[in-house]
């Protein structure tokens, strides 16, 4: 099997074309033409994932994070970035990542997201660039059942299995319903949420200044990290084994088991 062929497939799921203007997505090391016996599904590409991949002799990775975010100014292989691109290469593995591409597409990251938290009658938040009528980063939804605003973050935490997050409010007793969600880091696209007249907004990554002009507005905010799209990593693994299925590629497809959240909360 190809890795040209499981791209191809994937690629209507998410078509390129979605991904925004400064996200490197696609072929990241390796050729499309490479043979895959064994796929690898990552949020992330580390080095210790890379190190777990070439121990379970790993030929294809996929990964929703691009490896490759900022170029390579030498290849000094003292650097842990650049030894890890050497030790892909090395072993013969081909990297592939789907990142803005996966987030707006139709049953993609943030439907997943929506689907993890409960909600309902969900339509999109931000239109996407390239076709705004289909695709849409985000989505707006509303709970089965109205909750206060603390509830709403501690039941966050039990859902997206973490140990701490970040709530932004000045009215944590205010009951509420309707909730927009953006995977990653989204603090951006804030308005959008206002314009959609949600109570609540669940993003990553929210800056200081940018928590404050939040509150001013009166919106509230819960920062569960950049990690809970991880969900991506049982999500893919599960499609990517009904086409495997359905197509008779004949591959083996596992997740990857290190886990790359970044911070400790203490």
């Amino acid at each position: 099997m190809k890795v040209r062929t499981i791209v191809d497939q994937f690629e209507k799921l998410a078509p390129k074309q979605l991904a925004e203007s400064w996200d490197p997505i696609g072929l990241q090391i390796g050729s499309l033409n490479a043979n895959v016996n064994k796929m690898m599904i990552t949020l992330d590409v580390r080095p210790e994932v890379v190190d777990e991949a070439i121990k379970r002799h790993v030929d294809f990775i996929f990964a929703h994070h691009p490896v490759m975010f900022h170029p390579a100014k030498n290849l000094d292989l003292s650097n842990p970035q650049n030894q890890m691109y050497a030790n892909i290469i090395k072993h013969h593995i081909t990297v592939y990542a789907a990142h803005t591409n996966l987030d707006s597409a139709n049953h993609g990251m943030n439907d997943w997201l929506a689907q993890q938290v409960g909600l309902n009658h969900v339509s999109g938040l931000v239109p996407n660039h390239f076709d705004p009528d289909h695709y849409s980063m985000g989505r707006v939804g509303e709970l089965k059942k109205s909750i206060s605003v603390m509830d709403f973050a501690k039941k966050c935490k039990k859902i997206f299995n973490i140990n701490g997050l970040r709530l932004i409010s000045h009215h944590p007793d205010q009951v509420i319903k309707k909730v927009a969600i953006l995977g990653g880091s989204g603090s951006e696209f804030y308005p959008q949420v206002l314009k959609k007249h949600a109570d609540v907004y669940i993003t990553g990554d929210v800056t200081y200044h940018t928590a404050h002009d939040m509150i001013a507005s009166g919106l509230s905010v819960i920062d569960p990290g950049h990690h809970i799209e991880c969900i991506c990593i049982p999500k893919l693994a599960e499609l990517f084994q009904k086409w495997n299925q359905e197509f008779n590629w004949n591959i083996e497809i596992v997740k990857t088991e290190i886990n790359t959240e970044p911070f400790t909360f203490i």
